[in-house]
């Protein structure tokens, strides 16, 4: 993979999305095998948004290489909340750390960091635009459980907001896939996103009801109504809820069907699904690890200098 930076899945080619795929495959087979091998290394990690798998993933990944981490720490006690541009905070993380990841709030705000850094950039979500290391460690546990050519997905909740959803649609465009869309009318594709999948050559298909489609799914694909992007607390009220599985709303569903959710879950997936084969989404969440270190690794050999790959 030959990228500076990664801000947004449409960057990602099929070979970039194997050769990540195929290292996140060695690291998980033998992971003692890649201890020390970015000792040295800092990484610097500013969330402006709360997180909990990614930031910890990102962390758990620099240390398994044998390097280091240095973070942020939160909004409320950084120099942000003296009126610090992100700009500066970018160029001052820089000078302590060898690579940054990056969440924020606004769309588009890792993109313009990249203006202000030399060292490799990992967008880890700008609000309800994209999260591309989320959509690589979704790769990959499609790939373990149902492959990645030949298969029916299922994109379920939040597809306006969904920034999860937006990366995914837009890497699954590399692939053989046929790509479903459930979801309330006032939460469907944003217009720029579908136009995107269009211009990929993707047919995009629309449904309201799980019912339409769930027999031809080989992947179910499950996200939150995300309470906190809804400029109306109202609107959100008119659809909170109304997109929930249990075990009973499976029953038509291939026994093969993979559950996949990018969590946190509030109660659109039941927990009498988590004792089910159909649940794949805590197996996806252990794989940010390899999948973050493969990235990781790659990325910081893209920035040595030629004599020292």
């Amino acid at each position: 993979m030959r990228q500076d930076h990664l801000i947004s899945a449409t960057q990602l080619s099929r070979a970039d999305i194997e050769a990540v795929l195929d290292r996140a495959a060695e690291i998980d087979a033998d992971p003692a095998a890649w201890q020390g091998r970015r000792a040295g290394t800092v990484l610097g990690l500013c969330f402006f948004e709360p997180s909990t798998r990614t930031r910890m993933s990102f962390d758990a990944a620099m240390k398994r290489l044998g390097g280091q981490t240095i973070d942020m720490g939160p909004v409320e006690s950084s120099s942000v909340k003296k009126g610090e541009t992100l700009a500066d905070t970018m160029r001052v993380v820089e000078g302590y750390a060898d690579a940054i990841v990056l969440r924020h709030p606004s769309e588009g705000a890792a993109k313009m960091a990249t203006d202000f850094v030399d060292v490799p950039l990992v967008n880890a979500g700008d609000g309800a635009g994209q999260h591309p290391t989320q959509t690589l460690l979704d790769l990959y546990t499609m790939r373990e459980n149902a492959g990645l050519d030949g298969i029916t997905v299922g994109i379920m909740g939040d597809l306006k907001y969904g920034r999860t959803v937006h990366s995914l649609a837009s890497a699954l465009t590399n692939f053989d896939v046929r790509q479903h869309f459930i979801s309330p009318e006032s939460l469907s594709l944003p217009r720029s996103v579908r136009y995107d999948l269009h211009a990929s050559g993707a047919q995009v298909r629309e449904h309201t009801a799980l019912d339409d489609v769930l027999t031809d799914l080989d992947v179910l694909y499950v996200t939150r109504i995300q309470r906190e992007r809804f400029p109306d607390e109202n609107e959100y009220l008119k659809v909170a809820g109304e997109y929930q599985i249990d075990v009973a709303a499976l029953e038509a569903a291939k026994d093969s069907l993979t559950v996949m959710h990018p969590l946190p879950r509030v109660d659109e997936i039941a927990p009498d699904v988590d004792g089910t084969d159909y649940a794949t989404y805590f197996e996806q969440a252990h794989n940010g690890v390899p999948v973050r270190m493969a990235l990781l690794d790659m990325l910081l050999a893209n920035a040595e200098p030629e004599g020292d790959r």
